[in-house]
Parts: C-alpha cells; sequence; structure tokens
C-alpha cells in the first residue's frame, strides 16, 4: 500500500459490490451476518496490511477527521 486511505471511489462498479456484499448476507441471522462482517474485516485488513492506512479508515468510519501520515 502506499500509507494513504484513498477516500475518493475506487471501486469499478460499486453497485456490483453492494450486491454482492447484500448477497453474501442473504439467509444469515443477526449472528451470521455480524460473523460475516468481521471475518470480511479482518480479511481485507490483512490485505492492507498497513496500520497507518488502517488507522485512517477505524478514524472514518466513526466520523472522525482522518489524521494521514506526512
Amino acid at each position: 500500500m502506499n500509507g494513504q486511505l484513498q477516500l475518493a471511489p475506487n471501486l469499478a462498479d460499486g453497485d456490483a459490490f453492494y450486491e454482492m456484499l447484500i448477497d453474501a448476507h442473504h439467509g444469515l441471522d443477526d449472528s451470521g451476518s455480524q460473523m460475516l462482517n468481521a471475518k470480511l474485516v479482518l480479511l481485507l485488513a490483512n490485505h492492507i496490511g498497513d496500520l497507518d492506512v488502517l488507522r485512517a479508515a477505524l478514524a472514518a468510519a466513526r466520523g472522525k477527521e482522518v489524521q494521514l501520515p506526512c
């Protein structure tokens, strides 16, 4: 990774991803959906592998101002 969180739209087809995400939850109860989300977060965090990017993503997800490293 380049050490910076990408905040500009970066999905070739965001609607297709959203549909895939919703489909992945189909048939799961609340507990199963929460487990799927947790596993997905951990898989994507591992793929990113950059703590500065992950820190910025967590801050952005909580609605806080993102502090990018210099």
